[in-house]
């Protein structure tokens, strides 16, 4: 079974964390065997984070990365052209058909940290949905590492 890394952060970043993101992604290729990420794409370190791991798809052709949305939306067909290009792989999970659209998220982010090896997060405020999916990285033992803590 391919190695897997997903992350999470809050949905505005107030500071650059591209060189970050680069060297912990190759870091995760090349000494922890990773080969997947998976991203919700829902906001401004999701958008760094997908970014970050196509820069490594030119270099490591074997990478793949996957789209992990909470259900379904038109954007996937208004839009295909962008998902298309970007993505390797457009998923909505089977276990989140039918849970209330605001539930479904948290429960995407429960889990992609449930099959993921490795989580990475941007996280700076003691709350939210990042703060949480941060949480339960940590208490299933998966954080890699969160880009704002020295």
């Amino acid at each position: 079974m391919k190695k897997t890394c997903c992350g999470f952060g809050h949905r505005k970043l107030y500071f650059g964390i591209d060189d970050e993101l680069d060297r912990l992604i190759e870091e995760l290729i090349l000494q922890h065997g990773v080969k997947v990420f998976m991203t919700g794409d829902m906001g401004n370190f999701d958008k760094s984070f997908s970014a970050a791991v196509r820069r490594a798809k030119r270099k490591y052709k074997d990478v793949e990365l996957i789209l992990v949305l909470p259900y379904f939306s038109n954007k996937i067909n208004t839009d295909k052209d962008y998902y298309q290009e970007w993505f390797d792989k457009i998923v909505v999970p089977e276990e989140l058909i039918g849970i209330h659209y605001k539930r479904a998220i948290t429960e995407r982010n429960y889990l992609m940290i449930d099959k993921s090896d490795y989580v990475l997060t941007s996280v700076y405020r003691t709350y939210g949905g990042a703060k949480d999916a941060m949480k339960y990285a940590e208490k299933k033992g998966k954080l890699y590492k969160n880009i704002l803590e020295k």
